[in-house]
């Protein structure tokens, strides 16, 4: 599920330091090279695999099926531990079967932060929030690869650590790294890279019971620049507004507030929504983080702002706290 799907599901349920004033020079040309193989990669290749995500003390297994033709891209994810999840997916159309709940969660994806798909295409302005290394040779699920690093220019966004498959590029491993400590991670334990893979294995088999079930859609209308009427005064560094939309979420009466912003890696969100007459505010300062992810909830100006991103806690913080309201003279 991409980041912002899991944004939306967890809603429902500064100054940068001189000594980055003077940034070291951007990748080699070696790095580059390997950023946009990694990049171009879930979208040039069929694959099958099991992967393993794992953060403290929880891992989940998922099994995913990947395809590309002439139409573009088509997946399935299928969540082998814990409560059943399917995740079907058809270029940036999704559909998410819940069914011990019974209920289908239909989403458009905007931004692609989904393992094995890190990177968007083409690349923008990394550079100037990531110090790109290329690393040694390692091996990975029997596979030969290449380790790329990117190292943050300042404190306001985690480092990542990827493996990509020397002959295609796909990513087999990736961890989000705080200075040395993994925060985050995910890995293959099982891949086939290329091959035909039938229709049938991209179906979910849950897709005609669900003609019964509950259906949540989460429909965004995207908005041009400055319409909400709402403003993020102080991002980080590097952090620039990429969409601007109104959502439904499930079990809100009302469509809610969604600016999304991105280093050109990291995502963070900002929901926005009035706040209920007939509810006590929510608590506000920082929630307990999920893996990387960080989310921070403040009131102002009637509204309840939740602000969420895999990124450090003082990031979300910063963003959050420099929501301001626009008001028309």
């Amino acid at each position: 599920m991409t980041k912002v799907a899991l944004a939306a599901l967890l809603l429902v349920s500064g100054i940068i330091p001189s000594v980055f004033a003077q940034q070291p020079p951007g990748p080699s040309v070696g790095a580059l090279h390997w950023l946009q193989k990694i990049a171009a990669a879930p979208r040039q290749y069929n694959y099958v695999g099991t992967f393993v995500y794992s953060s403290g003390d929880r891992i989940e297994t998922s099994r995913i099926v990947h395809m590309v033709d002439e139409s573009g891209e088509h997946e399935k994810i299928e969540v082998l531990d814990g409560a059943p999840r399917v995740i079907i997916r058809n270029n940036d159309e999704m559909k998410c079967y819940l069914p011990e709940r019974k209920t289908v969660v239909t989403e458009k994806r905007w931004l692609q932060t989904a393992f094995p798909a890190l990177l968007p295409q083409p690349l923008t302005e990394l550079d100037d929030s990531y110090i790109v290394k290329k690393g040694g040779r390692e091996r990975v699920s029997g596979y030969i690869t290449q380790v790329i690093e990117l190292e943050p220019r300042d404190d306001k966004r985690y480092g990542h650590k990827w493996w990509a498959d020397t002959h295609t590029g796909l990513l087999l491993k990736a961890a989000v790294m705080d200075k040395d400590r993994v925060v985050e991670q995910f890995v293959f334990t099982q891949l086939k890279i290329g091959g035909e893979i039938d229709q049938e294995q991209l179906e979910s088999e849950y897709s005609t019971k669900a003609a019964d079930w509950r259906t949540a859609n989460l429909v965004s209308s995207t908005m041009g620049d400055g319409k909400l009427r709402w403003q993020i005064r102080n991002a980080p560094q590097g952090f620039k507004k990429v969409i601007e939309m109104k959502r439904n979420l499930s079990g809100k009466s009302l469509p809610v507030t969604h600016i999304a912003l991105s280093d050109g890696l990291a995502a963070v969100s900002v929901f926005i929504e009035p706040l209920s007459t007939h509810a006590s505010p929510p608590a506000e300062g920082l929630y307990p983080r999920q893996g990387a992810i960080s989310i921070y909830s403040r009131t102002t100006a009637d509204n309840v702002v939740t602000t969420v991103g895999e990124v450090p806690a003082a990031t979300v913080m910063q963003i959050g706290k420099s929501v301001v309201r626009h008001e028309v003279k």
